[in-house]
């Protein structure tokens, strides 16, 4: 069946999001060369709208638009027609001829995927009359750039040009260019049709792969509840790899709105190029290049364990978060329930771990079929012990991400020496002027740290919130604020104690900035008193830690592009009172936010207490 994609017919058809308007078909046999009656129905368009070039080309009124059938029951038409006309011209199957890719690709399935249209199975193969004309007569231009107008002058084939009814002559002329092709009796012709995947399907991406920079895209602006279903159907038409869609995470292991998709070959590539800045639901997504070594980074691992995980095909994945250190396969089985069963049981867990083995409390689930998946996301915040259980669609490249990340150590280095900081003074006393925040959920913000407060945040000191993060550089659930007065403190923790934060409800008590400074440095505060910190005990620590040289610390030029030319300076490091001193990049940051960490081997016996901050990826990566 020869079909004209709507008009007028740019060589981008499909990139302005606009809706198909017109169909024009005619079946051909080729074994007895005989042709059907030619058809020719108008699509009811959202946007009535037509612009002056299309009512100038096409002779079309939104009247008449108005008044056609929609996508679905033109679709309907089209194969009881089409059906009828091969029923007269001897029976059997059928297969499209388009002039070019766009008309099915960029035109059809993404409106059908827009409409939540079924399209039938002979809309997913189809055979592209510039290829099979480039096959044949090879010395012409490009397939890309050929047209039917084009074609036929170089078969040297008389045309009506007579003929003014819009889109009748192109689909004639098609007609008259397959029936001259089909003279050749060439055993390539028409034997290799154009296949459209019906379904994205998932895998597994090893960092040998070697993947072609000409097949990649970054798409940028994607709602970050998206999955790679989701990325696969805004790209619907177009051949995606398989595993070729890679969900990026930001420092915190959270989605950032970016993804990576990776396409069977260049033209599909350039293609999705095209689809820059469609829309996905109310959101314009960008679209640009990318390269292989990008897509490889993000989705590649080297884990076996992580290998085995993935090897099983067309299995939907979720993500469990916030799971108990002491929870296992059997727990998290029982979580779920016999309602949402996991593909192979316990075989279908992944838990994600540190390199010492500790758990992470986050763990990835296989399920074989997308009912399943949704059956287990009703689960999200659901109860596992005492702690609520956040579920989320993932992606193979995400279970890579994760599972890279954690690998790779803790973000600070540690064994290269910390810059100089630009001083900050706590005043050390025992006055109990500061509360302590126990478990916050691990998702707070400074904002949530300040609305939990409320009437209270009026009374925290400048950079007063320091939130203590763990070795991996992670929140640890815990913060101290500085108020300023203790009076205020004790008020603030009798008016916010087990106050609720996100489900989570939030221990605050007062204590004083000597214990702060304490457990900041890695010591312990808990109901019995103080631990000392870790830093007391004797330990090894290189020569340039255990004496006060004036030695200057050397960092890489682009690092030191972000930090105060003061923070740069060589300075003699002598022993003073306890005064533990922070990194802040600047006036016009957040003015009550400091992180904090501890990391045993940057403290030599006798120190002083440090706050090192750790700070959001817009600032400074430590």
């Amino acid at each position: 069946a020869a079909m004209t994609p709507p008009p007028p017919p740019p060589p981008d058809l499909g990139s302005d999001e606009t809706d198909l308007i017109l169909l024009v078909w005619q079946v051909v046999e080729p074994r007895s060369r005989q042709v059907g009656t030619l058809h020719k129905s108008l699509v009811r368009a959202e946007a009535a709208a037509l612009s002056t070039q299309c009512r100038e080309a096409s002779g079309l009124s939104a009247d008449s638009l108005a008044r056609a059938e929609p996508l679905d029951k033109v679709l309907q038409q089209f194969s009881q027609l089409v059906n009828g006309d091969v029923a007269l011209l001897g029976g059997g199957p059928y297969m499209l001829c388009t002039d070019g890719q766009q008309l099915l690709r960029q035109v059809l399935h993404p409106e059908a995927s827009r409409k939540n249209l079924v399209l039938p199975d002979t809309f997913f193969s189809f055979y592209d009359l510039r290829r099979e004309f480039h096959m044949q007569h090879p010395s012409t231009c490009p397939a890309r750039d050929l047209t039917v107008a084009t074609m036929a002058q170089d078969l040297g084939l008389e045309t009506d040009a007579t003929e003014d009814d819009f889109g009748v002559w192109e689909v004639k002329t098609m007609v008259a260019v397959i029936l001259d092709l089909l003279k050749e009796s060439s055993s390539q012709l028409f034997s290799k049709p154009e296949v459209i995947k019906q379904k994205y399907e998932t895998g597994p991406c090893s960092k040998a792969d070697v993947v072609d920079s000409e097949t990649v895209v970054r798409a940028r602006g994607l709602p970050w509840q998206s999955s790679d279903q989701d990325v696969a159907r805004f790209f619907k038409g177009l051949n995606v790899a398989r595993g070729g869609v890679a969900l990026c995470l930001n420092a915190q292991g959270r989605r950032n709105g970016e993804a990576l998709i990776r396409f069977v070959d260049s033209e599909q590539r350039d293609l999705a190029l095209q689809r820059h800045k469609h829309h996905m639901g109310v959101r314009y997504i960008e679209v640009y290049k990318a390269t292989g070594e990008e897509f490889v980074k993000i989705a590649g691992g080297t884990s076996l364990e992580v290998a085995r995980f993935l090897s099983r095909e067309d299995q939907v994945i979720l993500r469990l978060r916030g799971l108990p250190f002491s929870a296992g396969p059997m727990d998290v089985l029982g979580f779920l329930g016999p309602e949402c069963p996991v593909t192979g049981g316990a075989e279908g867990l992944l838990f994600v771990r540190h390199p010492d083995g500790r758990p992470t409390g986050d763990a990835f689930a296989l399920f074989a079929c997308e009912e399943l998946a949704q059956a287990a996301l009703r689960r999200h915040k659901g109860m596992l012990g005492k702690r609520y259980i956040e579920l989320f669609r993932s992606t193979a490249a995400e279970v890579q991400q994760v599972l890279n990340r954690y690998a790779s150590g803790p973000l600070l280095p540690t064994l290269t020496a910390p810059l100089l900081p630009i001083p900050f003074p706590l005043a050390p006393g025992t006055g109990r002027d500061c509360v302590r925040l126990r478990g916050l959920p691990y998702t707070a913000t400074i904002e949530d740290i300040l609305s939990f407060l409320g009437e209270a945040a009026a009374d925290i000191r400048p950079h007063g919130v320091h939130m203590v993060l763990n070795q991996q550089g992670r929140p640890s659930g815990d913060a101290f604020i500085q108020m300023t007065s203790a009076e205020r403190a004790l008020a603030t923790a009798q008016r916010c104690h087990k106050k609720v934060m996100k489900e989570r409800y939030v221990e605050v008590v007062p204590c004083s900035t000597e214990e702060m400074s304490r457990v900041l440095m890695g010591g312990t505060l808990g109901r019995s008193g103080m631990s000392p910190p870790p830093c007391k005990l004797p330990c090894l620590s290189p020569p340039t830690y255990a004496t006060f040289q004036a030695t200057p610390t050397l960092i890489p030029t682009e690092t030191a592009a972000l930090y105060p030319s003061s923070a740069l300076l060589p300075a003699a490091r002598v022993p003073a009172a306890p005064t533990p001193v922070a990194y802040y990049p600047g006036p016009a940051t957040q003015l009550y936010l400091n992180y904090t960490a501890y990391y045993p081997s940057l403290m030599p016996v006798g120190d002083p207490p440090r706050t090192v901050l750790q700070a959001p990826k817009e600032w400074v990566c430590l």
